[in-house]
């Protein structure tokens, strides 16, 4: 089983292996320059018209992208100009990040949690970059940080993500449903979890978003081995939030593993389509920029239906 998103990029843009973000002690640091690199291939690519909205005119000088031309002008004018973009505004972004002990688990370098620490730093960075209001929980079984959305509240995010620690078992439905109380202008929500959970219990929690008229995007955070199941010798393994060790013998069990994950995964997914939620399984070797494009997809199709 494969993450849906692990080969889409934004053309012409290169971005550092998650695992090596893991040295790079600054969180704000590793979001700017994820995020400026992101727009900066994006604005050269036709991804552009995706995420961006047309503002304006300017006359055509040598350089520019040809692809921008706005040829019903010139048919018009019988002069060269290009379409000038900006950033959709003043959308309400609030990001609810997993912060329960089964997301500290890493098989290459780089863990669930720090994953979804780096990601959950661009989102906001880059939303915030768009002007959009930023918000952010962090939780495992109770909120442990609580921002409300503020056009100004980008570096509380990222400072409440540089403090949090994995340690706790966790829960879905009571935090979830304490944000949905809490948010009183709708808005979208981005859920980042390993969703290490019963598929029901997980549409509860999103559907107290939901019942409050919150768009809600979810990203599945898994790790390669969770995906894979490589292992060979026989082992004991530690259930994520328990703390048990059971011993298993994985060349018995891994069609069994595999098709279970796959069933869990595929359960969650229907039941995200059915609620009309937008779900990504990702697994952590995943480059951020596709991340952000798909996000960028799902946030301009959901702000566009609302307008329609």
């Amino acid at each position: 089983m494969r993450a849906r998103i692990a080969s889409r990029t934004v053309p012409g843009t290169q971005f550092l292996d998650p695992a090596v973000l893991t040295r790079i002690g600054n969180l704000e640091l590793v979001a700017r320059s994820v995020v400026e690199g992101f727009i900066a291939g994006a604005h050269g690519s036709p991804f552009l018209g995706l995420s961006l909205d047309f503002a304006a005119h300017r006359q055509y000088l040598p350089g520019d992208d040809i692809r921008k031309i706005d040829w019903k002008v010139y048919g018009r004018t019988d002069r060269h100009y290009i379409k000038e973009y900006e950033a959709e505004t003043n959308a309400n972004i609030f990001f609810a990040m997993d912060a329960s002990r089964s997301m500290d688990y890493g098989s290459r370098g780089i863990t669930k949690i720090d994953y979804a620490r780096y990601l959950t730093a661009c989102l906001a960075y880059l939303s915030a970059s768009q002007r959009d209001r930023v918000g952010a929980a962090i939780f495992d079984e109770k909120l442990i940080e609580y921002i409300p959305p503020s056009v100004r509240h980008r570096r509380l995010i990222l400072a409440a993500l540089d403090r949090v620690r994995a340690e706790t078992a966790g829960d879905l439905t009571r935090p979830l449903t304490q944000v949905a109380e809490s948010l009183t202008r709708k808005g979208i929500v981005v859920l980042v979890s390993d969703l290490y959970t019963e598929p029901k219990t997980v549409l509860d929690a999103v559907g107290a978003l939901r019942s409050k008229g919150q768009d809600v995007i979810v990203f599945q955070i898994m790790d390669p081995a969770e995906v894979d199941f490589p292992f060979e010798a026989a082992r004991s393994f530690e259930d994520l939030e328990t703390g048990e060790r059971l011993p298993v013998t994985p060349d018995v069990m891994r069609e069994e593993y595999l098709s279970l994950v796959e069933g869990h995964v595929g359960e969650i997914s229907k039941l995200m389509i059915e609620r009309a939620i937008d779900h990504e399984l990702i697994v952590t070797s995943t480059p951020l920029d596709a991340v952000l494009f798909r996000y960028l997809s799902h946030r301009s199709r959901r702000l566009k239906g609302k307008d329609r």
